[in-house]
């Protein structure tokens, strides 16, 4: 039985339909955040049309720590702007920026925080592993390396050994 063209073809309905529900106002405009990349204690633009020439919007910066903040139309310009400051306690990373217009539209936009600005003096490259939960051949537990290093190897062979009986016809 094939199951691969229905599930592809279930799997292309889901996304289009997903597409089509979209929110028209979700993907006006757009939020701009500036600098994209910033460090802890840094001051962050963003700015917007989705409001219209003169909306105001209430911004969110809640998930890096930073709260809440106020975009207010620009003169002579058809955005609204706002401005909040990266924590100091901000862990690197990619943060969401949220701000909703009075009318009701939502849009986002990605801020980056990292431990330093691109190009600055002093800046430093992180060190150490990474906790990922994968594991390396240079991992902090070499015990439990040598334990999956002979778990992949007991396995190959397993496979070998197979593949070789199934090619000289004695079976499975």
């Amino acid at each position: 039985m094939r199951t691969g063209r229905p599930l592809i073809a279930a799997a292309f309905a889901v996304a289009v339909t997903g597409l089509a529900a979209t929110p028209a106002g979700a993907s006006q405009g757009g939020l701009e955040v500036f600098p994209a990349t910033a460090a802890p204690g840094s001051t962050v633009t963003v700015d917007t049309t989705a409001c219209g020439a003169h909306g105001m919007a209430s911004g969110d910066a809640g998930a890096i720590g930073a709260g809440t903040f106020t975009l207010a139309p620009e003169e002579q310009a058809a955005d609204a702007a706002g401005r909040f400051t990266v924590p100091a306690s901000a862990q690197p990373g990619t943060y969401e920026i949220v701000a909703r217009c009075s009318d009701g539209t939502r849009v986002t936009g990605d801020l980056i925080v990292s431990l330093a600005q691109p190009g600055a003096a002093g800046a430093q490259m992180p060190r150490g592993h990474v906790e990922t939960g994968v594991g390396g051949a240079l991992g902090p537990d070499p015990v439990q390396t040598a334990a999956g290093v002979a778990a992949l190897a007991v396995a190959a062979a397993g496979g070998t050994w197979l593949l070789h009986r199934r090619a000289r016809g004695d079976g499975i």
